[in-house]
């Protein structure tokens, strides 16, 4: 069956990455940066060597998203981000095929170690099964 897990992050987290702290984010130092990318480059690795991964991204931050509803004229509506830093919104994704919800589960558990600096919010790993089809609702 296949999976989305998702990994979460804020607007404030994406500019502690880039060195700039603040209350809701510590800054990152440059090597914690390129401990957590070691590390989740690892879990890559191993997915596809275990033919479980389908695809996995990190999304851009906040900042760059874009709102679009429909407005109650029937034309579109489109505001920008960023949103609010306390905000959390999906700041990666793996789609993966594994033999069980364990499976999964057992992968999410170790996304959750990612390193990272003090102070940084311990995002939950969020796993949904894709549906196949009509069936499966």
């Amino acid at each position: 069956m296949k999976y989305l897990v998702m990994v979460q992050g804020t607007q404030a987290d994406y500019e502690g990455m880039r060195g700039k702290g603040s209350a809701h984010a510590p800054a990152w130092s440059e090597q914690e940066l390129q401990a957590m990318y070691a590390y989740m480059g690892a879990i890559n690795d191993d997915l596809s060597k275990s033919g479980e991964l389908v695809d996995g991204q990190g999304l851009a931050e906040p900042a760059q998203t874009r709102l679009v509803t429909a407005g109650q004229d029937g034309k579109a509506v489109i505001s920008d981000g960023p949103y609010g830093e306390t905000k959390e919104l999906i700041a990666g994704y793996w789609v993966l095929e594994c033999a069980s919800l364990e499976r999964v589960t057992e992968i999410a558990e170790r996304v959750t170690r990612c390193p990272g600096p003090e102070g940084a919010t311990n995002y939950p790993v969020v796993i949904r099964p894709v549906l196949d089809g009509a069936a499966d609702i």
